[in-house]
């Protein structure tokens, strides 16, 4: 019999590990994506609800780093300016996420993918959508909803929250630590919902826990490149790792 680790034969753990760092280096980059690359990656060779489970104590630690990276009174102040969009992701994880068992995930994916690959590549080819403020309540609102609803679902509530934001223009830094104020909360109640859907049990809790390492170390390198990135090229390298991102969510959609 192969050797296990944590619940998984070696070759497995060993490519969780990798794959926790390489969504460690590009969170850490652009602010997001590390649920997306997870989910898409472990879903190749887990089960589903242990591929979902792999990434959530990561997915809540990183946001912890990056929320308060400069320091409390910053991320306070975005959790001020973005109570509507944290409210409706909060809400609407702990709403869908006992639907996870019941939903087909192939509709789910195509539902989510499609919309936000056409926003992504609109936006690379220079039709830069700004939204008026006038809409940025209801906007804000909406998005935080879907956000959620599909959060609670996949573990994936990063690209409507991300084309949020791009449609203001918002500031990169802000931008980085707003994500992480509306993720870590996001992955909080991700985490007690999952905790009684029975996703995080006895056997997925320890291999989720020990996954924090890599994803850690991979963020740290993430951040050097960040604080490199001109605000131009950081808009760009965001749009193209949200397209990339909604291309696998489609995929996954079509094949399943």
């Amino acid at each position: 019999m192969d050797s296990m680790i944590f619940g998984l034969p070696v070759v497995f753990f060993a490519a969780a590990v990798a794959v926790a760092l390489f969504a460690g280096v590009v969170k850490g980059a652009v602010g997001f994506a590390m649920p997306m690359i997870m989910i898409s990656c472990y879903s190749i060779f887990l089960p589903a609800p242990t591929a979902l489970a792999g990434l959530i104590m990561a997915t809540v630690l990183t946001n912890l780093a990056q929320a308060f990276r400069h320091g409390w009174r910053a991320a306070l102040g975005s959790l001020r300016k973005y109570w509507r969009l944290i409210g409706m992701v909060v809400l609407f994880i702990g709403l869908s996420a006992p639907l996870v068992r019941v939903l087909p995930p192939n509709v789910l994916y195509l539902l989510l993918g499609v919309p936000i690959f056409a926003f992504s590549l609109s936006q690379l080819l220079g039709r830069q959508l700004i939204v008026n403020a006038v809409h940025r309540n209801r906007a804000e609102m909406l998005m935080g909803a879907v956000g959620g609803f599909f959060g609670g679902i996949s573990g994936v509530w990063g690209p409507p929250v991300i084309a949020y934001l791009l449609s203001f223009n918002t500031e990169k830094t802000e931008m980085v630590r707003v994500q992480g104020v509306v993720f870590l909360i996001g992955a909080i109640v991700l985490l007690a919902s999952h905790l009684t859907t029975g996703v995080l049990n006895a056997q997925t809790l320890p291999l989720s826990a020990v996954l924090v390492i890599p994803a850690l170390g991979g963020m740290w390198i993430g951040f050097r490149v960040q604080d490199r990135l001109d605000p131009a090229r950081f808009r760009k390298a965001t749009l193209f790792i949200l397209a990339i991102a909604a291309l696998n969510l489609i995929r996954k959609g079509l094949m399943g």
